[in-house]
C-alpha cells in the first residue's frame, strides 16, 4: 500500500486518521449547546425571580412585626398620633445591603417596600413592589401586599405559597 504524505512512516494511509474533530461535528455540539442554554435560561431566570419574591415575603413579615412591635409600644401604628403615616420601616429595598437612602438610585433594587398607615391609628398595609427596569419587573405576581390582619395579595396561587 502506498504511504501518504502526512501518516508516519511504515503505517499505510488508509489506517491513519488525523486527531481532532471536523468542523460538521464542531457545528452540531455549538447547537445542542445552544438549544440546551435556550431552553435552561428562561427557567434559570424564573427561578431567580421566585427567590427574589421569597426575600420580599420574608422582609414584608418582618416589618410586619416591627409594626405590631411598635404599635404594642405606642398604641399606634402611625409615627404620630393621629397623623397619617407609618414610622420608618427597618427594611425598606431589597437586596437589603442597599442603604435606604439609595433605594430609588441604586440599580441593583429589585424590590422596594413601603407601608401606608391611615391616621385612624389602627390599621397599616405594606407593600412590596417589584422595581421598573428591574428582571423583577415581569414577575407574575406584581407588587405584594399584607396588612396588620395578616391578609395577604395577590391572592393567586404560587405567589406566597
Amino acid at each position: 500500500m502506498p504511504e501518504s504524505v502526512n501518516s508516519p512512516p511504515g503505517v499505510p494511509a488508509a489506517l491513519h486518521r488525523a486527531a481532532g474533530f471536523t468542523l460538521t461535528e464542531l457545528m452540531i455540539t455549538v447547537a445542542i449547546v445552544g438549544i440546551l442554554a435556550a431552553i435552561a435560561f428562561p427557567s434559570y431566570q424564573d427561578s431567580v425571580r421566585k427567590s427574589r419574591r421569597g426575600d420580599a415575603k420574608a422582609a414584608l413579615l418582618e416589618n410586619a412585626g416591627f409594626m405590631e412591635r411598635y404599635y404594642s409600644t405606642n398604641f399606634r401604628y402611625t409615627a404620630t398620633a393621629g397623623t397619617a403615616g407609618c414610622p420608618a420601616l427597618p427594611v425598606q429595598c431589597l437586596p437589603r445591603e442597599v442603604a435606604s437612602a439609595s433605594c430609588s438610585t441604586d440599580s441593583r433594587v429589585y424590590y422596594t417596600i413601603a407601608g401606608t398607615c391611615a391616621s385612624s391609628n389602627i390599621t397599616f398595609t405594606l407593600t412590596a413592589t417589584p422595581k421598573l427596569g428591574s428582571p423583577q419587573a415581569s414577575d407574575t405576581c406584581g407588587s405584594l401586599t399584607v396588612d396588620q390582619t395578616g391578609a395577604r395579595t395577590p391572592t393567586t396561587s404560587g405567589c406566597w405559597q
